[in-house]
């Protein structure tokens, strides 16, 4: 996969991401704010720039600027599952 086509996967992937939070606000209002609380969480973001840093580091070699694109990606996932508040609250 070349480095474009890789980026663009990553923006494909980012823009569903949005739009399954959009559609969950459009179904029951305030659920954005609990899908992305992780955001606002130190440890998970502790947590997930180091996971993403350790994965542009590893994948920089190979593919450049597609590698970032990936780590930060997965870093936000990772950061996102280390959160474990509850999500009623």
């Amino acid at each position: 996969m070349t480095g474009a086509a890789s980026v663009r996967t990553v923006v494909i992937v980012v823009a569903a991401l949005v739009i399954r939070t959009a559609i969950a606000k459009l179904r029951k209002p305030g659920s954005a704010h609990k899908q992305w609380a992780f955001a606002t969480n130190p440890r998970a973001i502790c947590i997930g720039a180091g996971a993403a840093l350790v994965l542009g580091i590893i994948g920089w070699p190979s593919t450049g600027y597609a590698a970032v694109a990936w780590a930060v990606l997965a870093g936000a996932l990772v950061a996102s599952i280390v959160d474990h508040r509850p999500r009623g609250q």
